[in-house]
């Protein structure tokens, strides 16, 4: 079981705002690091030893990039298998190809989490239009429609809010395979971020508690506010999702929270994520460093939560406001710090930053979190 240790080079397949923090973390530890995007302006560029533009589904430039380096990992699942097999004909790639190909297909996903025994809503896979008719008659009218392949951050999913309504969502979609998702009765959504070794070592986050508005994550808190009963019921969810799934690296489950207490699995990400950047400051290990050494199999970090923090995502709509954003504000509040992402272009509904916070308890975080974003305009 390779261990690549700190003065190692590590590839990321991406460059996005999250191969940019894994990156920098990386630096911390005395790691070089290498990326690969198709953005020549991507966020990580300028925190790296080597960028190389390519596309995702360039295999030879995988394949480069995981020859100068030592280990590689993702940013971002969509990277097609033949990229992800290309790089590991040269280096060892945690995640691997295996957990991908499960992750990357919405349908796939569902039955592998159906099979394997983990809680799950009412669901259908759908792979002709006439069938997405009867299938949201079927899970009660009111559904989600997804794309199986591709979406993020909200794209890639329609609400139909009648059978009606199903023709148009299909249209919408592509034309192409899709999963419905019955509605559910919802008391919140959590997230939990389990880190793996490839030696098996495991280390839990307490479950986020999040925020979601137009389906892009707002706000998000760690510790959520939750019972113990279901912050360990979330734990072993994970921990054994990926035992099962054998990830190396970090595996984040967003969950539902049912009114009568009851957990169900929504989707996985194999990766750093939106909902755990409040790791940077609430907690002794950060996603991102935890990242590094679950896929450089180095000893994991502490997950312990030292002080209850809350973040809010800036989106490129700020931006576009006359004269942009007004950042001196915020950076005189107590307790509040701003992390931006590097990215030139802003549009609306893109990340381009957000905005931590910390306080004695998770409602103190929370508040500060949005008077700061407030502040801002928000």
């Amino acid at each position: 079981m390779k261990t690549v240790l700190p003065g190692g080079t590590l590839g990321i397949l991406g460059g996005g705002q999250l191969g940019r923090m894994m990156a920098l973390s990386a630096r911390t530890l005395g790691f070089q690091v290498q990326a690969l995007d198709p953005d020549p302006a991507c966020p990580a560029r300028w925190v790296v030893d080597q960028c190389y533009t390519a596309d995702f589904g360039d295999a030879r430039a995988a394949a480069q990039l995981a020859r100068a380096c030592e280990v590689v990992t993702l940013e971002i699942e969509k990277i097609p298998l033949s990229s992800l097999r290309a790089a590991a004909e040269h280096a060892p790639v945690r995640p691997s190809a295996a957990v991908l190909e499960i992750v990357q297909h919405r349908g796939r996903q569902k039955a592998w989490l159906a099979k394997h025994g983990f809680p799950l809503g009412p669901w259908r896979e759908v792979n002709r239009a006439e069938e997405l008719t009867t299938e949201v008659t079927a899970l009660g009218g009111r559904c989600f429609v997804k794309s199986c392949e591709g979406g993020y951050d909200g794209r890639g999913q329609v609400v139909v809010k009648s059978p009606a309504e199903a023709p148009q969502a299909w249209r919408e979609l592509g034309e192409r395979a899709v999963v419905v998702e019955a509605t559910l009765d919802l008391e919140a959504e959590l997230s939990v971020l389990v880190a793996r070794s490839p030696q098996g070592e495991t280390a839990v986050y307490p479950p986020a508690f999040n925020h979601h508005e137009d389906r892009i994550l707002a706000w998000s808190l760690l510790p959520g506010p939750v019972s113990a009963p279901v912050a360990a019921q979330a734990a072993d969810i994970a921990r054994a999702m990926a035992h099962a799934l054998q990830v190396e690296g970090l595996l984040v489950v967003e969950l539902f929270l049912l009114k009568d207490g009851t957990l169900l699995v929504n989707e996985l990400a194999p990766r750093p994520h939106n909902s755990f950047h409040a790791t940077e400051v609430a907690c002794l290990t950060s996603q991102f460093e935890q990242a590094v050494r679950a896929v450089c199999n180095l000893p994991l970090g502490s997950v312990e939560v030292v002080r209850p923090a809350a973040i809010v995502n800036l989106l490129g709509d700020l931006w576009l406001n006359e004269g942009g954003p007004r950042f001196e504000q915020v950076l005189a509040m107590p307790g509040v710090r701003l992390h931006l992402y590097g990215k030139r272009d802003a549009r609306k509904g893109r990340k381009m930053g957000h905005l931590s916070a910390v306080g004695t308890s998770p409602e103190e975080a929370l508040a500060r979190v949005k008077a700061a974003a407030q502040a801002l305009g928000m």
